[in-house]
């Protein structure tokens, strides 16, 4: 999915697909939302924000398949910078509030991981989160 998500398609796709009824092609696009924070290392957060409504709205699935693949998109997001972790917290106690089991394990599980005090935060865009670390590289 990291190849799909690299395509000028693949977040129209993704979006389009985590409405879909089909468990596998929505599951699909909520692969192809947690694999964009690796294959474009260069976007910005405002990307990535656009996820959480998403992830809020399809919380509630109880398919197995879905409801890993929502928390998977929101752990990766979370994963993405210190901002968007911060986010993603807010995000995931919000959905804690919902009066569902799918939504409290994805809850529980995302904020879980994200307070690990050794959760790995990637830092990316490096040019924002890391620029020290790219000066050096060069």
């Amino acid at each position: 999915m990291g190849f799909f998500a690299n395509s000028k398609h693949g977040l129209a796709k993704a979006f389009e697909w985590s409405k879909h009824e089909n468990e596998f092609i929505k599951r699909a696009g909520f692969v192809i939302m947690a694999a964009y924070g690796f294959a474009d290392k260069a976007a910005g957060n405002e990307v990535f924000e656009q996820f959480f409504p998403v992830i809020e709205r399809e919380a509630n699935d109880d398919r197995i398949y879905v409801k890993k693949a929502v928390n998977w998109t929101l752990r990766n997001v979370g994963k993405r910078n210190v901002d968007l972790k911060k986010r993603a917290i807010v995000v995931a106690k919000r959905i804690l509030a919902i009066n569902s089991k799918s939504a409290k394990w994805i809850a529980k599980n995302a904020i879980n991981e994200l307070e690990k005090p050794d959760v790995n935060i990637l830092n990316y865009p490096r040019n924002i989160y890391k620029p020290a670390l790219l000066r050096v590289n060069r």
